[in-house]
Order: C-alpha cells, then sequence, then structure tokens
C-alpha cells in the first residue's frame, strides 16, 4: 500500500511539548545504552547536537540475501551522526541522496531508493524501479553497502532489532537528523498505527518528541523525508568513500541483469573479508584486507563488472 502525499503541517504539533535541550541529550544518550551499543558507539552533546559516532559496521550478518548486487563491500568508516537537540517541525519535507539518519548501533538510515535524491514530486508515488527492497539490492537484515562501500540500512533494521537488548514498541530504533525520534512499526505503546496516520516522511505526532517517525511493512518502509528544520542541511555528513591509490583496482560495480546467486560475505578474524558470489554458473569474489595503512585495504577482485579479469589495488578512505 503507496500512502497518499500529506504535506500540510500537523498544526497540534505546534502545542504539543518537546524535551529540554539536557532531556533531550539524555534521551539519545539513552537510546544507545539500553539497546546494548554503548560499547562501539559513543554520543556525545554539544550545544546544538547529539553526536552520535561508530564505525558504521554493524556486529550482525551483512550481504546474505542480495540479488541484485552492485558489487559494493562493506568497509568500516568513522561517521559521527549529528542529532538536533532542539527539533522543529517544520512541515515541508526535505529529502537528499544520503543518510536522513542514523540507527541505534552507529549505522546510518536511507530512504527506501537507490536513484538518488528525490524531488518532492517523487514524494507522492512508490519509485518501484529505485525499490532497494523490491530490487534484490538488500541483504536479510535490511541494509547493504553503498557506492561508498559503506553500509547503511534502507528499510527496517531487522537484524539489528533482534540485538536490541531492549526490543519493543517503545524502544527508539534510530534518530532523523532534524532531532525527531525512529520507532518501529507499531505505536509506543504497542498499538496498531491507524491506516492514513503516517505523513509522507513515514512520521506522526508524538507526546514527548512532539513528533516521531516509524518503520513500516509498506513502502516507503523506513524515513523517507524529513519534516523538522535542519540548518545547513547541505552540509549533513556523508561517509568518505575509498579511493584507489595510484588509480588501480576495479571500476565501480553494476547489478547484473537477472540477479546473482550465494552471494556470501566472509570475515576472518585477521581482518581479511571476501564476498563471493555466483552468475550464470561462474564464480566471482571481492577479497580486501588491511594494507597495514590506517584506512587502507588491499583488493583482489574478479567480478561480472569487469567481466572476470582478476584486478588488484589498494584503496583507501
Amino acid at each position: 500500500m503507496i500512502r497518499p502525499l500529506i504535506l500540510a503541517p500537523f498544526l497540534c504539533i505546534l502545542a504539543m511539548p518537546v524535551l529540554a535541550h539536557e532531556d533531550h541529550c539524555s534521551a539519545v544518550k539513552s537510546s544507545v545504552e539500553d539497546a546494548g551499543f554503548s560499547d562501539s558507539v559513543t554520543v556525545n552533546c554539544s550545544d546544538t547536537h547529539a553526536i552520535l559516532t561508530s564505525d558504521t559496521y554493524p556486529d550482525h550478518e551483512m550481504m546474505t540475501g542480495i540479488i541484485g548486487t552492485n558489487e559494493q563491500v562493506p568497509v568500516p568508516a568513522e561517521y559521527g551522526a549529528p542529532i538536533l537537540l532542539a527539533p522543529e517541525y517544520n512541515g515541508t519535507p526535505l529529502t537528499r541522496d544520503a543518510a536522513l539518519g542514523v540507527a541505534v548501533n552507529g549505522v546510518p538510515i536511507y530512504d527506501y531508493t537507490g536513484g538518488g535524491e528525490m524531488t518532492e514530486a517523487d514524494l507522492a508515488h512508490h519509485q518501484a524501479q529505485h525499490d532497494t527492497l523490491q530490487t534484490g539490492q538488500l541483504d536479510v537484515c535490511g541494509g547493504h553497502a553503498g557506492r561508498g562501500d559503506d553500509y547503511h540500512y534502507h528499510v527496517t533494521p531487522t537484524c539489528m532489532i533482534a540485538q536490541m537488548n531492549n526490543a519493543g514498541p517503545d524502544a527508539i530504533i534510530g534518530w532523523a537528523f532534524d532531532g525527531f525520534p525512529i520507532f518501529g512499526d507499531t505505536n509506543p505503546d504497542g498499538s496498531t498505527i491507524a491506516e492514513g496516520a503516517l505523513d509522507v516522511c513515514n512520521g506522526q505526532t508524538d507526546d514527548t518528541f512532539g513528533y516521531r517517525y516509524h518503520t513500516s511493512q509498506d513502502a516507503p518502509y523506513i524515513v523517507q523525508c524529513l519534516m523538522g528544520v535542519v540548518e545547513d542541511f547541505d552540509q549533513l555528513p556523508r561517509v568518505r568513500p575509498l579511493t584507489a591509490v595510484g588509480g588501480g583496482g576495479a571500476e565501480p560495480g553494476r547489478p547484473p541483469q537477472g540477479g546473482v546467486e550465494n552471494l556470501v560475505l566472509t570475515q576472518n578474524t585477521d581482518g581479511s573479508r571476501s564476498m563471493d558470489y555466483s552468475y550464470k554458473g561462474q564464480d566471482y569474489y571481492i577479497r580486501y584486507a588491511p594494507s597495514g595503512t590506517e584506512n587502507c585495504y588491499n583488493y583482489t577482485t574478479s567480478t561480472v563488472t569487469n567481466g572476470g579479469k582478476v584486478m588488484q589495488g589498494e584503496f583507501c578512505r
């Protein structure tokens, strides 16, 4: 089911109480601590933001189940996600071709598409051709590696939720960059969300925060846009992509027509990793390991995009 476009501000939001700065900082910190991710995510508050810092590399299965692979692999990336501590509902949707928020395990959250930034017109209808879930681009946990070789979620982060110590309808699973929290498929009290209650960004009013976002079984699945005021919106962080040292290495991948089979990511104790898959009866792989230089990896690849040719190179963030 695709919901109709709802752009008008919820007037009742303006009258609702919102948390004070200190309380909002505490709420962000508690959401990470209560979920059990304090060992991998740090939260520091400034006068304006709570910064969630992580390596974006979750401690759960990754890449399994992907059919429409773009032949990118997940590589740890230092990332600081800024969450506004004095959120202000605006009612005008903001979109971008990068993360709109972050999960409590430090993994960035994108909208459901893989086709670049959405326009206001795009928000009004389901973009089936860019739907990362329906086109088989996501793993069983709701994420994949993007063009920056960074892991992120496009739909409900099911594996992360299964790991949360406080998993349940009242648990905050993430934060949007406008400062509003993200909850699961139901209201925090466990009740079913009424049909049509969620707006175009997948959000609705909230008694504590003024506004909140939700995941959903139907598109758009997760935060599709931001309804809060975000100054310097164009300056929100992006994961720095890997670049080839000396110009060597493989070209960016393209999802093979018809999809791949048996894609598996193997992680070894020495830090090396291998993503293996098959296509039309032929085996392919991307193997990479720390090169000894900080944030750099040596790659050996044989991909569909490059016709199975074995290529090598060092890539760094």
